[in-house]
């Protein structure tokens, strides 16, 4: 008798994303870049075409679980969503899909199902970990042994960082400065509200800045993630490749091997992200993982 499956849904600032499994083993997991944040951190609304990008999203997803014949399904809204003031609109429209509005999570809430998806399958559990999912328009921390014991979300993530900061192409040197200097006031906080960040033995890494980094790094010409999960990215190796992703045009940085051809002209904003997070806290190494927050909703049902 074949394992009952379940889904999980993650309505991000950049992607939205599907995840389909037993628990132990995924049959579906899909990105689609919709970018629900476009725009929101400057007017406090999500724009009607980038619902509607993601409600397309939500009708191919479903589909594929009727088809998979799931029966449980956790979706979740993250940081565009609780920053928009026209969010209902979304939730009431993907409720109409899904069956079930999607969950709107708070930043401590994120960060602990981020918590349990990237270390669920370590062994180790006892080693201090701080495991960091960089999205569009957030940024979790959350450290613990094998449970989140501190965590917190930061307004920083490639979407949010780009539109702010970013504005020419490629980026002049001081909007760089300029944005790598808000993203370190904004880690004083974590510093402050997470103590133990920066002696954690363990950094593990999440989301497509974290695993397009790895696979630029790697030189991937197809994306595989056998490959990336696991990857241990030295801290010499994220400033490299943010040095040349940061000095191309986005014309030229689509052809670097292992970038996401939609992920381009937002990925520099995520590099400033994540090489400060090196820089600040002083990490030599970041372990780059495959499981985030769809395995911690879908783990969330089956536990």
């Amino acid at each position: 008798m074949n394992a009952p499956k379940y889904a999980a849904i993650d309505c991000g600032t950049n992607s939205t994303r599907l995840l389909i499994s037993d628990g132990v083993t995924a049959t579906e997991r899909l990105m689609r870049v919709t970018r629900l944040g476009a725009g929101v951190d400057r007017t406090g609304r999500l724009d009607p075409a980038a619902i509607e990008r993601t409600l397309d999203v939500l009708r191919e997803y479903r589909a594929l679980m009727d088809a998979a014949g799931v029966v449980g399904l956790r979706a979740a809204a993250t940081s565009a969503a609780r920053d928009a003031a026209n969010s209902a609109d979304f939730m009431l429209a993907a409720e109409q899909i899904l069956g079930q509005a999607p969950e709107l999570l708070t930043g401590s809430e994120e960060a602990e199902l981020s918590y349990l998806g990237a270390t669920s399958a370590l062994e180790d559990k006892d080693i201090l970990t701080l495991v960091v999912d960089i999205g569009g328009g957030s940024t979790e921390f959350a450290v613990g042994r094998g449970h989140v014991e501190e965590s917190i979300s930061i307004d920083v993530g490639c979407v949010r960082m780009t539109e702010k900061f970013l504005l020419h192409d490629p980026p002049l040197a001081e909007e760089l400065s300029n944005c790598i200097s808000v993203i370190e006031q904004h880690l004083d906080d974590v510093a402050r509200e997470v103590p133990s960040a920066g002696s954690a033995a363990r950094f593990i890494g999440l989301a497509g800045t974290v695993t397009n980094v790895a696979a630029v790094e790697l030189g991937l010409l197809e994306y595989t993630p056998e490959a990336i999960h696991g990857f241990v990215l030295t801290k010499d190796a994220a400033e490299d490749v943010f040095r040349t992703l940061a000095t191309e045009a986005v014309a030229d940085r689509v052809h670097n091997p292992g970038l996401e051809a939609q992920r381009a002209d937002v990925i520099v904003g995520g590099c400033c992200v994540l090489v400060e997070i090196f820089r600040y806290f002083g990490f030599e190494e970041c372990i780059v993982s495959e499981s985030d927050i769809l395995d911690g909703l879908i783990l969330s049902q089956t536990l």
